[in-house]
Protein backbone atom coordinates (compact mmCIF):
# COMPACT_ATOMS: atom_id res chain seq x y z
CA UNK A 1 0.00 0.00 0.00
CA UNK A 2 3.10 2.61 0.73
CA UNK A 3 3.94 2.27 -3.21
CA UNK A 4 0.05 3.76 -3.87
CA UNK A 5 -0.10 7.92 -5.32
CA UNK A 6 -0.90 10.30 -2.36
CA UNK A 7 -3.84 11.76 -4.89
CA UNK A 8 -5.86 8.75 -4.03
CA UNK A 9 -5.49 8.95 -0.20
CA UNK A 10 -6.30 12.85 -0.67
CA UNK A 11 -9.26 12.41 -2.78
CA UNK A 12 -10.31 9.65 -0.61
CA UNK A 13 -10.04 11.57 2.75
CA UNK A 14 -11.86 14.43 1.01
CA UNK A 15 -14.79 12.09 -0.20
CA UNK A 16 -15.05 10.94 3.50
CA UNK A 17 -15.10 15.22 4.72
CA UNK A 18 -17.87 15.71 2.16
CA UNK A 19 -19.59 12.07 3.02
CA UNK A 20 -19.02 13.82 6.77
CA UNK A 21 -20.37 17.23 6.11
CA UNK A 22 -23.59 16.04 4.15
CA UNK A 23 -24.61 13.79 7.13
CA UNK A 24 -23.55 16.74 9.45
CA UNK A 25 -26.55 18.63 7.67
CA UNK A 26 -29.06 15.80 7.34
CA UNK A 27 -28.46 15.35 11.03
CA UNK A 28 -29.82 19.31 11.61
CA UNK A 29 -26.17 20.22 12.46
CA UNK A 30 -26.18 17.81 15.35
CA UNK A 31 -22.53 18.41 16.83
CA UNK A 32 -23.11 15.60 19.17
CA UNK A 33 -23.26 13.11 16.28
CA UNK A 34 -20.61 14.50 14.59
CA UNK A 35 -18.07 14.04 17.47
CA UNK A 36 -19.04 10.96 17.78
CA UNK A 37 -18.39 9.99 14.51
CA UNK A 38 -15.32 11.51 14.70
CA UNK A 39 -13.99 9.40 17.77
CA UNK A 40 -15.07 6.08 15.37
CA UNK A 41 -13.31 7.30 12.72
CA UNK A 42 -10.23 8.16 14.78
CA UNK A 43 -10.53 4.90 16.02
CA UNK A 44 -10.43 2.91 12.87
CA UNK A 45 -7.57 5.17 11.62
CA UNK A 46 -5.58 3.77 15.06
CA UNK A 47 -6.19 0.06 13.78
CA UNK A 48 -5.97 0.84 10.37
CA UNK A 49 -1.86 2.32 10.50
CA UNK A 50 -1.81 -0.24 13.40
CA UNK A 51 -2.29 -3.06 10.70
CA UNK A 52 -4.90 -4.41 12.74
CA UNK A 53 -6.84 -5.65 10.16
CA UNK A 54 -4.05 -7.06 8.11
CA UNK A 55 -4.06 -10.50 9.94
CA UNK A 56 -7.08 -12.50 8.04
CA UNK A 57 -6.65 -15.77 9.05
CA UNK A 58 -8.48 -15.04 12.56
CA UNK A 59 -11.68 -16.41 13.59
CA UNK A 60 -13.75 -14.41 13.69
CA UNK A 61 -12.17 -12.08 11.00
CA UNK A 62 -11.11 -8.88 12.06
CA UNK A 63 -12.77 -7.40 8.88
CA UNK A 64 -16.29 -7.83 11.27
CA UNK A 65 -15.07 -4.85 13.57
CA UNK A 66 -15.24 -2.67 11.13
CA UNK A 67 -18.35 -3.68 9.72
CA UNK A 68 -20.74 -5.19 12.75
CA UNK A 69 -20.81 -2.05 15.30
CA UNK A 70 -22.48 0.10 12.35
CA UNK A 71 -24.70 -2.21 11.18
CA UNK A 72 -25.68 -2.72 14.65
CA UNK A 73 -26.03 1.06 15.46
CA UNK A 74 -28.52 1.42 12.23
CA UNK A 75 -30.65 -1.88 13.95
CA UNK A 76 -31.01 -0.22 16.70
CA UNK A 77 -31.79 2.79 15.16
CA UNK A 78 -34.89 1.24 13.61
CA UNK A 79 -36.08 -0.67 17.09
CA UNK A 80 -35.88 1.85 19.35
CA UNK A 81 -38.17 4.81 20.09
CA UNK A 82 -35.44 7.08 20.49
CA UNK A 83 -33.93 5.98 17.23
CA UNK A 84 -36.97 5.88 15.24
CA UNK A 85 -37.21 10.01 16.51
CA UNK A 86 -34.01 10.62 15.04
CA UNK A 87 -34.57 8.94 12.02
CA UNK A 88 -37.62 10.58 11.66
CA UNK A 89 -36.22 14.44 12.17
CA UNK A 90 -33.58 13.69 9.53
CA UNK A 91 -33.50 15.80 6.35
CA UNK A 92 -34.36 14.14 3.26
CA UNK A 93 -33.10 16.36 0.90
CA UNK A 94 -29.78 16.04 2.53
CA UNK A 95 -30.25 12.56 2.53
CA UNK A 96 -30.87 12.35 -1.03
CA UNK A 97 -28.02 14.69 -2.04
CA UNK A 98 -25.61 12.46 0.02
CA UNK A 99 -25.44 10.25 -3.22
CA UNK A 100 -23.10 12.08 -5.19
CA UNK A 101 -20.60 10.62 -2.66
CA UNK A 102 -20.65 7.73 -4.70
CA UNK A 103 -18.74 9.31 -7.66
CA UNK A 104 -15.66 10.03 -6.01
CA UNK A 105 -15.74 6.83 -4.39
CA UNK A 106 -16.33 5.32 -7.40
CA UNK A 107 -13.10 7.11 -8.77
CA UNK A 108 -10.80 5.78 -5.80
CA UNK A 109 -11.91 2.14 -6.12
CA UNK A 110 -11.31 2.40 -10.14
CA UNK A 111 -7.66 4.18 -9.29
CA UNK A 112 -6.80 1.26 -6.46
CA UNK A 113 -7.53 -1.48 -8.95
CA UNK A 114 -5.63 0.06 -11.24
CA UNK A 115 -3.01 -0.46 -8.50
CA UNK A 116 -4.06 -3.83 -7.67
CA UNK A 117 -5.05 -3.51 -4.34
CA UNK A 118 -8.86 -4.00 -5.07
CA UNK A 119 -10.43 -6.40 -7.28
CA UNK A 120 -11.70 -4.91 -10.54
CA UNK A 121 -15.32 -6.28 -9.83
CA UNK A 122 -15.49 -4.04 -7.67
CA UNK A 123 -15.07 -0.74 -10.08
CA UNK A 124 -17.96 0.17 -12.73
CA UNK A 125 -15.77 -1.83 -15.57
CA UNK A 126 -16.66 -4.77 -13.73
CA UNK A 127 -19.76 -6.10 -10.74
CA UNK A 128 -20.39 -2.68 -9.15
CA UNK A 129 -22.74 0.12 -11.48
CA UNK A 130 -22.90 2.01 -7.67
CA UNK A 131 -21.78 5.37 -9.58
CA UNK A 132 -25.39 5.52 -11.47
CA UNK A 133 -26.88 6.89 -7.63
CA UNK A 134 -24.26 9.29 -7.55
CA UNK A 135 -25.07 11.09 -10.76
CA UNK A 136 -29.01 10.78 -10.45
CA UNK A 137 -28.30 12.29 -6.73
CA UNK A 138 -28.25 15.70 -7.86
CA UNK A 139 -31.08 15.08 -10.51
CA UNK A 140 -33.40 13.38 -8.37
CA UNK A 141 -32.66 16.28 -6.14
CA UNK A 142 -33.23 19.23 -8.49
CA UNK A 143 -36.71 17.53 -9.49
CA UNK A 144 -37.93 15.92 -6.47
CA UNK A 145 -37.17 18.78 -4.35
CA UNK A 146 -36.33 21.98 -5.97
CA UNK A 147 -38.93 21.82 -8.92
CA UNK A 148 -41.03 19.28 -7.19
CA UNK A 149 -41.94 17.19 -9.98
CA UNK A 150 -40.86 13.97 -8.53
CA UNK A 151 -43.93 12.12 -6.39
CA UNK A 152 -42.84 10.07 -3.34
CA UNK A 153 -43.44 6.55 -5.06
CA UNK A 154 -41.30 7.79 -7.49
CA UNK A 155 -38.19 8.75 -5.13
CA UNK A 156 -39.14 5.65 -3.26
CA UNK A 157 -38.12 3.48 -6.77
CA UNK A 158 -35.54 5.60 -7.37
CA UNK A 159 -34.19 4.67 -3.64
CA UNK A 160 -34.79 0.77 -3.34
CA UNK A 161 -32.76 0.83 -7.10
CA UNK A 162 -29.81 2.50 -5.43
CA UNK A 163 -29.82 0.58 -2.48
CA UNK A 164 -30.09 -2.96 -4.41
CA UNK A 165 -26.81 -0.99 -6.36
CA UNK A 166 -25.17 -0.59 -2.91
CA UNK A 167 -25.99 -3.88 -1.27
CA UNK A 168 -24.34 -5.29 -4.64
CA UNK A 169 -20.95 -4.40 -4.21
CA UNK A 170 -21.15 -4.64 -0.55
CA UNK A 171 -21.33 -8.56 -0.99
CA UNK A 172 -19.02 -8.87 -3.61
CA UNK A 173 -16.61 -6.49 -1.78
CA UNK A 174 -16.78 -8.46 1.36
CA UNK A 175 -16.77 -11.87 -0.42
CA UNK A 176 -13.31 -10.42 -1.89
CA UNK A 177 -11.73 -9.81 1.35
CA UNK A 178 -8.94 -12.34 1.58
CA UNK A 179 -10.96 -14.14 4.98
CA UNK A 180 -11.81 -17.65 5.60
CA UNK A 181 -15.12 -16.77 4.01
CA UNK A 182 -13.51 -15.09 0.84
CA UNK A 183 -15.68 -16.49 -2.17
CA UNK A 184 -14.23 -14.34 -5.08
CA UNK A 185 -11.08 -12.70 -6.73
CA UNK A 186 -8.75 -14.93 -5.82
CA UNK A 187 -6.31 -13.73 -7.97
CA UNK A 188 -6.63 -9.67 -6.72
CA UNK A 189 -8.43 -10.02 -3.21
CA UNK A 190 -9.42 -6.76 -2.05
CA UNK A 191 -7.18 -5.60 0.55
CA UNK A 192 -7.16 -2.19 0.20
CA UNK A 193 -10.25 -1.61 2.80
CA UNK A 194 -7.90 -3.03 5.34
CA UNK A 195 -5.69 -0.18 5.32
CA UNK A 196 -6.13 3.80 6.57
CA UNK A 197 -7.43 5.50 4.97
CA UNK A 198 -9.70 3.07 3.39
CA UNK A 199 -10.97 1.65 6.45
CA UNK A 200 -13.29 4.40 6.54
CA UNK A 201 -15.32 2.51 3.68
CA UNK A 202 -16.81 -0.07 4.97
CA UNK A 203 -16.75 1.95 8.75
CA UNK A 204 -18.40 4.78 7.68
CA UNK A 205 -18.87 5.99 4.02
CA UNK A 206 -20.87 2.68 3.26
CA UNK A 207 -23.12 2.34 6.76
CA UNK A 208 -23.94 5.94 6.36
CA UNK A 209 -24.87 5.10 2.39
CA UNK A 210 -27.51 2.91 3.98
CA UNK A 211 -28.89 4.01 6.59
CA UNK A 212 -29.54 6.89 4.31
CA UNK A 213 -31.83 4.73 2.17
CA UNK A 214 -33.70 3.49 4.61
CA UNK A 215 -34.10 6.02 6.90
CA UNK A 216 -35.16 8.02 3.50
CA UNK A 217 -37.68 4.70 2.64
CA UNK A 218 -39.43 4.90 5.67
CA UNK A 219 -40.17 8.47 6.34
CA UNK A 220 -41.34 8.28 1.94
CA UNK A 221 -43.64 4.95 3.17
CA UNK A 222 -44.67 7.11 5.88
CA UNK A 223 -45.81 10.42 3.58
CA UNK A 224 -47.53 7.90 1.03
CA UNK A 225 -49.57 6.51 3.86
CA UNK A 226 -50.47 10.02 5.49
CA UNK A 227 -51.13 11.21 1.48
CA UNK A 228 -53.32 8.14 0.97
CA UNK A 229 -54.96 8.69 4.15
CA UNK A 230 -55.60 12.84 3.81
CA UNK A 231 -57.11 11.86 0.31
CA UNK A 232 -59.19 8.83 1.54
CA UNK A 233 -60.76 11.32 4.37
CA UNK A 234 -61.20 14.22 1.71
CA UNK A 235 -63.28 12.22 -0.65
CA UNK A 236 -65.39 10.66 1.98
CA UNK A 237 -66.55 13.98 3.29
CA UNK A 238 -67.18 14.99 -0.42
CA UNK A 239 -69.48 12.02 -0.97
CA UNK A 240 -71.49 12.76 2.49
CA UNK A 241 -71.48 16.57 1.57
CA UNK A 242 -72.60 15.84 -1.83
CA UNK A 243 -75.35 13.33 -0.64
CA UNK A 244 -76.76 16.24 1.23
Amino acid sequence: MGNLPAYISILFGCTTALTLWFFYRAANQSKTIILVIILWLGIQSILGISQFYFNTHSLPPRFIFLVLPPLFLIITLFLTQKGRYFLKGLNLKWLTLLHVVRIPVELVLFSLALHQVVPDLMTFEGRNLDILSGITAPIVYYFGFVKHHLSPKLLLIWNFACLGLLLNIVVNAILSVPTPFQQFAFDQPNIALLYFPFVWLPCFIVPVVLMSHLASIRQLITQSRNTNVICSNFNQKFTIEKSF
